[in-house]
């Protein structure tokens, strides 16, 4: 039962990387007033990339 609950969290740690990854100008745009858009999403999608690889070695690790 433990081994999903933490397969599942890192499934969503992916699902959430991946998602900051492609929708990161849309995020900035939406939530942020950066005067230069280009910092906040390339910080957005850097974050996204973390995430997405955490969570990855979170469901490998946890078999």
């Amino acid at each position: 039962m433990f081994q999903l609950i933490v397969k599942l969290i890192g499934l969503i740690m992916v699902l959430g990387g991946v998602i900051l990854i492609y929708d990161a100008r849309i995020i900035t745009k939406k939530f942020f007033s950066f005067g230069d858009q280009n910092e906040g999403s390339s910080g957005l999608k850097i974050l996204g990339f973390i995430s997405a690889i955490v969570g990855a070695l979170i469901i490998y690790f946890s078999m």
